[in-house]
């Protein structure tokens, strides 16, 4: 869509009924990828064996370096988002987003009939890589839909949509009180498949610019490959605090605090009232402050916060996770606007797939980290992942400096 369209009110409107269809797709991928963490704690406790005293395996039902392991390779499964995501260059992004949603959101169902934590952790990693390739292309398809001065804030509701679906698995694993609450969770994972062929059909194929054919899958062109290693380092550090300081969040509240599972499940879901003031925030900070200035405020927040909240009681535990999930709100629209508008349009998706690549090593590393630091200090109690918060998270509070001199595009349409 031109620039003499975008400006056009009824074009506007259409341009917003389309955001808000990306933002429920956004919400379906989220739900999706949310569950197993959500319902991880469960998880750990009908495939492991559980004591009321003694370590944090004991409790858990399964070591912190096991859970670690398991939630790595789901992250590591989604490197398949790379080849995948820059498929999207050559297809169309449409097409590409419709069969990654359907498939994922099948292949996360059939979760549901798991025998073991194995073959739990086997199944999602199967539907991982389909649903953050179907993320990143929702957040590539709306800035290139959008205008250069409504870009942020159309990031900020799309990834709105993929919160509230975090929450949504949140809320559903709190109300779902039985042994097998985890299997009826992911099954429900295949009722958003049938509202996805319906919301993409009114979504547009964002027109191409260039004609270019890249010589092979996840090739960047050398004069780009400077900026994507900039943008790769701070998707990848906020992913390295993302993914232990989500993921270990259902088993720490309810495991470890002993807090009431629909009470966790309550902290979660008002996470989104934080959530939704970052992404407000996100919008105003970038015209005034720029881009790099907004994303490392919020990544060193994000750093903070994730720390106080595995700092050894229930007060750090709900304010650090509240102030974290709002300093990612912060960071994620307007980091996402960032890598997406500096690179030309025959490389947007196959950059959105390394940099989706770069999350993914990052939250991997994390959770390895994590865990083997919890399980080297041999602590027990609250306080028992204090020490793997502050190895893990803290020394990552710099790295949004490493954005300093990236071309800055915010007022610039699409090339």
């Amino acid at each position: 869509m031109d620039a003499a369209a975008r400006n056009d009110p009824s074009a506007t409107r259409l341009l917003d009924r389309v955001t808000l269809h990306l933002a429920l797709l956004a919400l379906f991928a989220g739900f999706a990828q949310f569950g197993a963490v959500a319902s991880l704690a469960d998880v750990a406790r009908h495939f492991g064996h559980v004591s009321p005293t003694g370590s944090l395996s004991a409790r858990v039902g399964l070591s912190s370096s096991v859970l670690g392991l398991g939630l790595a390779v789901l992250r590591l499964a989604s490197l398949g988002a790379l080849p995948l995501a820059s498929l999207a260059d050559r297809w169309g992004r449409r097409r590409l987003l419709r069969d990654t949603l359907l498939v994922g959101l099948a292949v996360t169902a059939a979760a549901a009939l798991s025998p073991s934590y194995w073959i739990f952790v086997a199944c999602f990693a199967l539907g991982r890589p389909l649903l953050s390739t179907a993320s990143a292309l929702l957040q590539v398809v709306t800035v290139e839909l959008a205008g250069a001065r409504r870009r942020v804030g159309r990031l900020a509701v799309v990834a709105a949509g993929s919160g509230a679906g975090s929450g949504l698995s949140a809320i559903v694993h709190g109300l779902i009180r039985s042994p097998s609450a985890f299997r009826w969770l992911f099954a429900l994972a295949v009722l958003p498949a049938f509202g996805v062929a319906w919301l993409l059909r009114r979504v547009p194929e964002p027109p191409s610019r260039d004609e270019t054919v890249l010589a092979r899958l996840g090739r960047i062109d050398p004069e780009f490959r400077g900026r994507l290693w900039r943008v790769a380092v701070v998707v990848g550090a906020l992913g390295l605090i993302a993914g232990p300081a989500n993921g270990f969040v259902f088993v720490y509240g309810e495991s470890v605090l002993h807090v009431a599972p629909s009470r966790v499940a309550l902290m979660v879901t008002s996470a989104s009232v934080t959530g939704l003031a970052g992404l407000l925030a996100s919008r105003y900070l970038a015209q005034r402050w720029g881009r790099w200035r907004t994303v490392s405020l919020g990544l060193a927040v994000s750093a903070l916060a994730a720390t106080a909240a595995y700092g050894g009681n229930v007060t750090l535990f709900v304010a650090g996770y509240l102030l974290g999930v709002g300093a990612g709100g912060l960071v994620t629209p307007v980091l996402t606007a960032l890598g997406t508008e500096i690179f030309p349009h025959h490389l947007r998706a196959t950059a959105a797939g390394w940099l989706a690549v770069a999350g993914i090593v990052g939250a991997t590393a994390g959770l390895g980290v994590f865990g083997l630091v919890g399980d080297a200090m041999h602590q027990s109690g609250p306080a028992a992942l204090r020490w793997p918060a502050v190895v893990t998270f803290l020394p990552l509070a710099w790295t949004g400096l490493a954005l300093r001199r990236l071309p800055d595009r915010s007022g610039a349409e699409l090339a």
